[in-house]
This record gives C-alpha cells, structure tokens and sequence, in this order.
C-alpha cells in the first residue's frame, strides 16, 4: 500500500491553508503558522515536502527561515506560495545551495499547485542529493560533502542537548559541553538558542544576557 506524502505547510491564513486541504487532499498536510513553529515541529517531523508562505504570523518572513530549512532537510523540495516577493526576491530563493525549488503565486492556481507538487514529489525528492552537490560545486566549495552532512550531525547535537538539559533541569556548561562533542563554545550556544528559539528548551536554561566569560 502507498503511503501518502506528507506535506508541511508553512501558512498563516485560515482560507489559504483550506485552499491547501481541499487541493491536496490526498496528501497528509501537517501545519504551521510560523517559520519558528515550524522549525520546532522538524525534529519528530519528516516531510516529503515544504510549502512555504513568506508573509507568516509575528511578523516572520519565511525567505528568513528558508536556509535553515534547506539545512536541517537538504533533500526535501521546497515550494513557496507568496503574492508580496518582488522578482529580484524570487529570483534570489530559487538560486544558490539552499534554495527553494518553485515560486507559485499568489492568488493560487489550485491546478498549478497539484502539478507542481506532484513534479516536485517524484522528480526533486528523488535527485536532490545529486543537486546540492552540484550546486556546491558551482559555488566552488570543496567541502560539499561535509556540509550535506552537517545538518545531520547538527540536528543529532542539539536532540541529545535537549534530552540530557530536559532531565536534569540544570544549568549547562558550555566549556563542558563543546569539549564532549568536540566543538567550538560558540557552536553550543547556538544549539541552545536554536533549542530555546524551537521550543525543546526553556528560555531559563540558557539566558541571553548570559556573560561571555561564565562556563
């Protein structure tokens, strides 16, 4: 039996988002209103594919999050639905290493938005490892195989960072910490602004006003 492709839609407005149920609905749709939310979803989330509005609630853009989505999901396409990106914008999100794969308008084309996602789904899930690498090569990086990894070994950081604080309910260590995974101090505090920022650590954990000098 098929299983469904599931779809992460990134989309404030309650009739656009029913648009998306109606048009796609044999696919499995999980939402999120925001790029911050969304990004807190990923860690027990694998999507097939990300549909990605530009204006979201809070006043969060989602062109801002769409390089840590490529980064945390290299393989999975990326389709954003927006009617206030200029050209040059659009342009912009569909080159480079972590860019999106399509730019669709808004008003929607609901029949344009079921070929797009089904292309998108059997063609670019399929060959994107193939074009990151590509991509990268463009941009003349020798590292490609690093950082195609990188988001995994990020992501597998930050969940043991978030299980072993959210046991203890202490104070971390930064200094301890960066010696145990081998990294530098100011990778760790990142994870854990990422962590707080998700919502997989409290904000007390690690204050932003922490001084530079404290462990």
């Amino acid at each position: 039996m098929k299983t469904q492709p599931h779809l992460l839609i990134i989309e404030d407005d309650d009739f656009q988002y029913e648009i998306y149920e109606e048009a796609l609905g044999h696919c499995q749709l999980t939402r999120a209103k925001t790029g911050s939310a969304a990004l807190a979803l990923l860690p027990r989330l694998q999507p097939d594919l990300l549909v990605l509005d530009h204006v979201l609630a809070d006043g969060e853009r989602g062109l801002d999050f769409l390089p840590e989505f490529k980064e945390l999901l290299p393989h999975v396409p990326v389709i954003i639905v927006s009617g206030a990106l200029e050209v040059r914008q659009q342009m912009a999100a569909l080159q480079g290493p972590r860019r999106a794969h399509y730019c669709l308008p808004k008003p929607v084309d609901v029949r344009e938005l079921r070929r797009t996602v089904e292309t998108a789904l059997k063609e670019c899930a399929d060959t994107e490892i193939i074009r990151q690498f590509e991509a990268l090569e463009r941009s003349r990086r020798i590292d490609a195989a690093e950082l195609l990894s990188r988001s995994t070994d990020r992501l597998a950081r930050q969940n043991e960072i978030a299980a072993r604080l959210g046991k203890s309910g202490a104070r971390p260590s930064i200094s301890a910490l960066a010696r145990e995974f081998k990294v530098a101090r100011r990778t760790i505090l990142r994870d854990l602004h990422e962590l707080i920022r998700r919502g997989q650590l409290p904000a007390a954990v690690y204050p932003e006003r922490e001084h530079p000098g404290d462990s």
